[in-house]
C-alpha cells in the first residue's frame, strides 16, 4: 500500500514533509510508470531493470534528478492518458525585521503554531502560456511555504523558505507567482527562485511586503525579471498584467490605510492646520489659483473649520504612503541618523535658554565657533534625559560629561575665517550647494520680467559707475561681450512677497540681484549687490547698492550685504532647486509611472530605483518640513510664505524642457553650443566644476538611456504605440501637472529620441541634480555665519537709529549678531529636506 502511494503521488501536506529531496520526473509508456533514465548511472540502471531493488537516486539541492522505479504492471499495452509530471522548487527569501515591538512578537508566535492547522503562506505559479482547453491562465496547483514555523527563531537578516509544486511538463516557463498570506502578520519578500525547469532557474524579483489576507484578500502578484513590452506580453500573463495595474490605482475613494498599495494624485491641501488657529491657515497648493503639481493621495477627512483642507497626522504617527514606498528598516535607521545629524543644529541652539547651564544668549561670533570648540554646556542632569528622547548621533555625542559638541562643517574645517572672504562667496556660486542660478550677464542694468502693473517699476538700480571701476579697465559693454560678468539674481523671486515677509515678527529681507567680474586669473570676485524693497514700503530708500568695501565700515555693511544675499540664495535653493525642482515635480511621473506601466514594463525596470523612497520622503517632508511652523517656515526668512514662493517659481519659472543640464546651462547662458567640445557645450566660464562634472554625468545617464531605449524601441512606430508608456506620460503632463498642462513646451512622446529625453531628465533630476543640491548643506550650510537662512533686520543707513552703535563696534554689536538669527530664540541653521 506504501508503495501504491508513491507511485501514485501523496497530498500537498504529505509531499511537504517528506525528508530529503523530493524532485520527481515520471514518463507514462503503455500501462507501465518508466522512470527516466537521464542523468542516472549506468549500473544503477541496470540494478532497476533487473529488479534487484527499488533504488532512490541521490538529489542535489539545485537540479531535477529521477527518483523512484515501478516495476512494470502485466496485461495490454494502453495509451496515455496524462503528460509527464514534474516537481520543481520555489525559494523565497524572506528578510526578517531585527526590531520588533511586543505585539508584534506575539502575533509572529502565533502565525508560527497556526501554520502548521493550515494558516500558511500559499503559493500558485502562473505559466506564460494559456491552457489549450480552458483558454485561461495555466496554474499549477497551490503550495505552501515549508518550516514556517521550524524556522522562527533564525538567526540573520535573511531566512529561505521553500515551497514544492507538480506541474506537467507542457506547463511552460513560469511567467508570474501569486501569494497568498493566511498568516495575521504581513512580511517583506526580497525575491524568489524557482527551480527544475529545463530552461533554468527563473528569478522573481520581489522587494516588496505581503499583507495579510485579513487586510487584503486578494493575492499578491509577482511577475519574474523578464521584461515585456505591452504588446509583446505572453498570453498567460495580460489578465494579470491589468489586474496588477488596477489593484494599484484603486478606485480613488475612501481613506487610505498604512497597508494600501493605491496610487493616486492629491493637492497640497494638507500643510496647514485650520483647526489650530488662524495663524496655521495655509492656501492649498495645486489648482488654478496656486499652481503646483500634485501629491500622493491619502483621503483623509476635511478638518473641522475648513472643508477643502485635509486633516493632519502628526508624527509619530506616520503619514500614508504606498506600503512599498516606505522606508524598509534599514533604510529608515540610515535616513533618522542623517536627518538628526542635519537638523540637530537647528534645534538645540533655539533652545539654548532652556538648554544652556549659563542661559545666555549668542552675544558674538565667537559664541557661535564655541559650539564646535567647546560644546554646549548642558544644565546638569539634563544630557542623560536629553539622550533618552533624541537618538543623537555619534558625530554629536562626545564623551565629556554634560557637553554637546556639534561636527565642524567643511567650510570652517581648515580656514575658520573662509567664509568672510570674497573669493570663497563666488566660488560657492559656482561650486558650493547651489550652484545652479549663477547665469552671465547680456544686459545691463538687469532687468526684471515681473508684471510692472502689478509691481510698480521695477528698473534696477545697479549704474554702470557701481561697478566700472572693477572691470579692469574694461567698459561694462565691453565686459559684456566678452563674457566676463555674470548675476545671481534672486530680485523676481522674492520682491512679491517682500512686503508681506518684512511684515513678520522678527523677519527682515531684501530681493537682492549680485554681479560678479571675471577676473584675469579665472576666477569669480563679487563686485556689486543690490538691495531692494518693495517701492513705496515703510522705507523710503526702497533700493540700494553696496560696492566692494573700502574702508572697516563699509566692509562690514559689504559682509551683511552678503549676508543677505546668502539667505536669498539658501531660501530659493531649498524651496525651488531643491524641493520643487526634485522632490515636488517628480512625485507625478512617479505616481502615474506605478498606475500606468507594468512591473514587466523595461521603462518602469529602468526607472523605479531613481522613483524609490522619493513618495516617503515627501511625505515627511508634508508632515514636519514644508508644513505651516514646520522646520522650513521657522528656519528661513520667507516664514509662512514659504511655500508660496515655491508655488510662484513652479508657475513662473519652472519648465520641463528646460530641465536636462545643457538646457539649462544654455538658457543661463553658461554654456553655447559647440559641436567640436566633447559634450556639444563649450562652459562660457571654464572654472565652473557643477558645469564641468555635471556634463561628464549627464552624459553618462543620456548615453546609458540611449543604449536601453534603442534595443526595445528601434523605431517611432513601437513608442507611439505602446500604449502604457504613452498613458505614463500623458497622466504624468495632464493629471499630475494638471495647471501647467496646457503649456506649448511639453516635450512631445513619439520617436525613441523623444524618448531618451524625457527619460534622461528624470533620471538626472532624481539622482546627480538632486545630490549636488542635498548633500552639501551641512558641510556648507552647518555654519550659520556662511549661509544664515533667517534674516532678523535690514542693513543700517545713515540716519538710523542703530546706525551709530553699529559704527562703533559691528562685530560686536547685537544688531549685527541678531541680524543673522544667533539668538536664543532662533535655530542656527537650515534644513534639509532628505539625508541618507
Amino acid at each position: 500500500m506504501a508503495f501504491s502511494k508513491e507511485i501514485m503521488g501523496r497530498t500537498l501536506m504529505e509531499r511537504a514533509m517528506l525528508p530529503g529531496p523530493a524532485w520527481k520526473v515520471w514518463r507514462q509508456s503503455g500501462p507501465f510508470l518508466v522512470q527516466l533514465r537521464e542523468g542516472i548511472p549506468a549500473e544503477l540502471w541496470r540494478r532497476r531493470k533487473a529488479g534487484e531493488a527499488a533504488v532512490r537516486a541521490a538529489v542535489s539541492e539545485d537540479v531535477v534528478r529521477a527518483v523512484s522505479f515501478v516495476s512494470a504492471k502485466k496485461g495490454p499495452a494502453e495509451p496515455a492518458v496524462s503528460p509527464a509530471k514534474i516537481e520543481v522548487r520555489a525559494v523565497v527569501t524572506v528578510r526578517k525585521k531585527s526590531k520588533e515591538d511586543m505585539k508584534e512578537a506575539i502575533v509572529k508566535h502565533f502565525d508560527a503554531l497556526t501554520d502548521r492547522i493550515g494558516r500558511n503562506v500559499v503559493l500558485q505559479l502562473v505559466s506564460t502560456e494559456l491552457d489549450p482547453k480552458t483558454k485561461a491562465p495555466k496554474k499549477s496547483r497551490e503550495a505552501a511555504l515549508q518550516d514556517w514555523s521550524e524556522k522562527l527563531n533564525v538567526k540573520g537578516e535573511r531566512v529561505q523558505y521553500t515551497a514544492m509544486f507538480t506541474v506537467d511538463t507542457s506547463f511552460g516557463i513560469p511567467g508570474a507567482i501569486t501569494i497568498s498570506n493566511k498568516h495575521q502578520k504581513e512580511f517583506f519578500i526580497e525575491s524568489i527562485t524557482v527551480e527544475g525547469f529545463s530552461g533554468g532557474p527563473v528569478h522573481f524579483p520581489c522587494n516588496s511586503w505581503v499583507q495579510s489576507k485579513n487586510d487584503h484578500h486578494g493575492k499578491r502578484i509577482f511577475f519574474s525579471n523578464k521584461s515585456y513590452l505591452p504588446s509583446e506580453t505572453p498570453a498567460g500573463l495580460r489578465p494579470l498584467r491589468e489586474e496588477e495595474l488596477r489593484n494599484l490605482r484603486g478606485d480613488g475613494k475612501g481613506v487610505r490605510k498604512l497597508s494600501d498599495r493605491v496610487y493616486d494624485y492629491d493637492v497640497y491641501n494638507d500643510l496647514g492646520n485650520p483647526d489650530r488657529g488662524i495663524d496655521f491657515v495655509r492656501p492649498t497648493l495645486g489648482g488654478f489659483k496656486t499652481p503646483y503639481p500634485r501629491r500622493c493621495r491619502t483621503g483623509r477627512v476635511s478638518t473641522d473649520t475648513d472643508v477643502n483642507a485635509e486633516s493632519r497626522v502628526e508624527k509619530p504617527t506616520p503619514l500614508y504612503v504606498p506600503r512599498d514606498e516606505q522606508f524598509e528598516e534599514t533604510k529608515m535607521n540610515t535616513f533618522s541618523t542623517g536627518r538628526l545629524k542635519a537638523v540637530l543644529h537647528n534645534l538645540l541652539p533655539s533652545m539654548k535658554a532652556s538648554l544652556s547651564a549659563n542661559n545666555k544668549d549668542f552675544n558674538c561670533f565667537s559664541d557661535i565657533n564655541s559650539l564646535y570648540k567647546e560644546g554646549l554646556l548642558l544644565k546638569v542632569g539634563l544630557q542623560d534625559e536629553l539622550l533618552k528622547k533624541l537618538p543623537l548621533p555619534r558625530v554629536i555625542q562626545e564623551s565629556s560629561h554634560d557637553l554637546l559638541k556639534f561636527a565642524i562643517p567643511k567650510i570652517v574645517s581648515k580656514d575658520k575665517c573662509a567664509w568672510l572672504r570674497d573669493d570663497e562667496f563666488a566660488r560657492q556660486a559656482v561650486a558650493g550647494i547651489n550652484p545652479v542660478n549663477i547665469e552671465r550677464l547680456t544686459v545691463f542694468p538687469p532687468q526684471s520680467k515681473l508684471d510692472p502693473e502689478i509691481y510698480g517699476p521695477l528698473d534696477s538700480a545697479l549704474k554702470e559707475e557701481h561697478i566700472l571701476g572693477n572691470l579692469n579697465g574694461m567698459s561694462v559693454q565691453q565686459a559684456i561681450n566678452e563674457s566676463k560678468l555674470f548675476m545671481v539674481d534672486f530680485h523676481d523671486a522674492y520682491i512679491p512677497f517682500l512686503d508681506k515677509i518684512n511684515g513678520l515678527d522678527g523677519r527682515k529681507t531684501y530681493a537682492t540681484r549680485t554681479i560678479y567680474f571675471l577676473t584675469p586669473l579665472g576666477t569669480l570676485k563679487p563686485i556689486a549687490i543690490e538691495l531692494t524693497l518693495p517701492p513705496g514700503g515703510p522705507s523710503f530708500r526702497s533700493r540700494r547698492v553696496v560696492t566692494s568695501p573700502v574702508d572697516a565700515t563699509t566692509n562690514w555693511i559689504w559682509q551683511l550685504a552678503k549676508a543677505h544675499v546668502s539667505s536669498n540664495d539658501a531660501g530659493v535653493h531649498q524651496l525651488v532647486n531643491h524641493w520643487l525642482r526634485t522632490h515636488a515635480a517628480m512625485e507625478p511621473f512617479i505616481l502615474a509611472a506605478h498606475r500606468q506601466m507594468s512591473a514587466m514594463h523595461p521603462i518602469f525596470k529602468l526607472l523605479d530605483p531613481h522613483m524609490r523612497y522619493t513618495l516617503e520622503i515627501n511625505a515627511l517632508a508634508r508632515q514636519n518640513l514644508i508644513n505651516a511652523d514646520g522646520v522650513i517656515e521657522s528656519c528661513f526668512t520667507p516664514g509662512r510664505y514659504c511655500m508660496e514662493i515655491s508655488a510662484a517659481a513652479y508657475k513662473n519659472f519652472w519648465r520641463f524642457d528646460q530641465e536636462s543640464l545643457p538646457a539649462d546651462l544654455i538658457r543661463r547662458g553658461m554654456a553655447v553650443p559647440d559641436p567640436t567640445q566633447p559634450y556639444g557645450l563649450r562652459l562660457v566660464l571654464e572654472d565652473y566644476p557643477y558645469a564641468a562634472d555635471g556634463l561628464m554625468i549627464w552624459s553618462a545617464i543620456e548615453n546609458w538611456v540611449r543604449t536601453y531605449v534603442n534595443y526595445y524601441y528601434p523605431d517611432a512606430g513601437i513608442v507611439c504605440n505602446d500604449m502604457e508608456l504613452q498613458a505614463w506620460y500623458t497622466e504624468s503632463v495632464n493629471v499630475g501637472h494638471a495647471d501647467l498642462r496646457h503649456a506649448d513646451w511639453w516635450p512631445t512622446l513619439a520617436s525613441p529620441e523623444d524618448l531618451i529625453s524625457i527619460l534622461s531628465r528624470i533620471i538626472w533630476l532624481s539622482s546627480a541634480q538632486h545630490a549636488a543640491l542635498n548633500f552639501g548643506q551641512y558641510p556648507y550650510g552647518g555654519f550659520v555665519p556662511n549661509r544664515p537662512p533667517l534674516m532678523r533686520r535690514l542693513i543700517p543707513e545713515e540716519g538710523d537709529p542703530d546706525y551709530t552703535n553699529f559704527l562703533a563696534d559691528p562685530q560686536n554689536d547685537q544688531l549685527t549678531v541678531s541680524m543673522l538669527q544667533f539668538h536664543s530664540d532662533h535655530p542656527i541653521s537650515g534644513s534639509t529636506l532628505d539625508a541618507g
